[in-house]
């Protein structure tokens, strides 16, 4: 690490979705798993790692002792339900105060670094970064103007206003933490970011959960036929992800089955503009006519997602755009090849024509015939699975952290440089002539 520096604690900002949250539905997703899996192995490393989201309901504790060295503040900022993500840059001003105010309790010089996890909670780290003095790493995980090039069709735009927000925060973090090279190309073209400052981390899998399995029995906890082909689709329901396109591609593959036994397995909850039709693939399988063929089942914990993806033969990544493609790694840690599309971080995730497939575009002919072309070759489909498997051990979560490690060096390092060791000396020697006394 530079320097040798190293945090004893962290700010870690996530504003919109809770690490504790269940991926899978609503705003939670890869970015939740990112979250708490980094925040965990951190706090092995002997790093207090504390986390600012926004409470979502009455019952939620201010404080959770989540994990050990792990504690997360549910942060209250507007109403507890019922508030979409699109409304929460008018809670900032309230969610910012609160994060101020815990701060404020404790001693200046209490925070090292702060870590900021999309552009919501970059806006938020920007503000505390000035005025606690620390430096601000930031994870963007999808980008607006990204997301726009690629927009499924009927799906909303994302607004200029996210697009400014994150031009903002990416022109103030001290250090930006890209999922793949792509991305740190797209920060530095799109939003001009100072290439020398991005660092590019590759998420990871919890390949202690994530692992190859008995398919059979899988498949018996599940309640699915051993008999089955399965492919399968893994996360939020919205048009980004395009489950549509999976459901579509194979309607003429599973009516032309002579054995009956093509089936797809959809798990996730509807998420973003997919809220407003929450029950869209259950009506698109009914119009397609394979209704019968397709099994939706809500989102699972990471033991029973394992099942899932033991359970399956294939797992398709469909979407139009991924800045990684957590679930393509997972499914491959459990022996099971992946047809994706070449997006985004998904090129880094699957090795083309040996742990799965990528399919440039989103024509359903096109995917129809290379999902037909995957399934139909069973050797092959096997080979990748052993191949994935060992693919798969490129992204932990450990390798991950010891990345993080190294760019929080850097980005302290840098700021110690620009601003000297003793930032913060005259707001400790304030505090404690004012500090609140207490009676008794």
């Amino acid at each position: 690490m530079t320097g040798g520096l190293r945090p004893r604690r962290i700010a870690l900002i996530s504003v919109h979705t809770s690490p504790l949250a269940q991926p899978g539905t609503g705003d939670a997703g890869g970015m939740n798993v990112y979250v708490w899996q980094t925040a965990t192995r951190l706090a092995r490393r002997g790093i207090d790692v504390e986390i600012f989201t926004r409470a979502t309901s009455s019952d939620d504790p201010p404080v959770v002792a989540a994990a050990p060295g792990v504690t997360v503040h549910n942060v209250v900022a507007g109403p507890f339900e019922g508030l979409d993500k699109r409304d929460l840059p008018g809670q900032l001003c309230a969610f910012s105060a609160n994060v101020l105010r815990a701060e404020a309790a404790q001693e200046p010089g209490y925070y090292d670094l702060i870590h900021s996890h999309y552009w919501l909670s970059g806006q938020v780290g920007w503000l505390a970064r000035d005025r606690w003095r620390v430096p601000l790493v930031h994870t963007a995980h999808t980008l607006a103007a990204v997301k726009n090039a690629s927009l499924a069709a009927g799906d909303t735009a994302e607004p200029m206003m996210r697009v400014i927000g994150e031009q903002q925060v990416v022109a103030e973090a001290d250090r930006l933490i890209a999922n793949t090279s792509t991305e740190k190309t797209e920060l530095v073209e799109m939003y001009g970011a100072d290439p020398g400052r991005v660092d590019v981390v590759t998420p990871g899998a919890d390949l202690d959960t994530y692992t190859p399995g008995d398919k059979n029995a899988a498949r018996a906890r599940l309640g699915l036929d051993p008999a089955d082909t399965l492919v399968t689709f893994v996360g939020r329901i919205q048009p980004l992800k395009a489950p549509d396109v999976l459901l579509a591609a194979a309607a003429p593959l599973i009516k032309a089955d002579p054995t009956g036994h093509l089936r797809l397995l959809v798990v996730g909850g509807p998420s973003g503009t997919g809220l407003e039709r929450p029950r869209a693939m259950e009506d698109l399988a009914e119009r397609l006519g394979i209704a019968d063929r397709v099994t939706f089942l809500p989102p699972r914990a990471p033991a029973d997602l394992a099942d899932v993806y033991r359970a399956s033969d294939v797992v398709a990544v469909p979407s139009f755009s991924e800045s990684f493609g957590l679930v393509a790694v997972e499914a491959q840690a459990c022996g099971t090849p992946v047809i994706a599309a070449n997006v985004g971080g998904l090129g880094v995730a699957v090795d083309d024509g040996v742990t799965g497939v990528l399919v440039d575009g989103h024509d359903i002919d096109v995917w129809s015939r290379e999902l037909a072309a995957v399934l139909a070759d069973r050797p092959v489909l096997e080979r990748m699975g052993a191949a994935a498997v060992a693919h798969a051990q490129n992204f932990s979560w450990e390798h991950t952290t010891d990345a993080l490690l190294a760019s929080y060096g850097r980005a302290m390092a840098d700021f110690r440089r620009e601003y000297g060791p003793q930032r913060t000396d005259r707001r400790k020697r304030a505090w404690r002539k004012n500090r609140p006394r207490v009676a008794g």
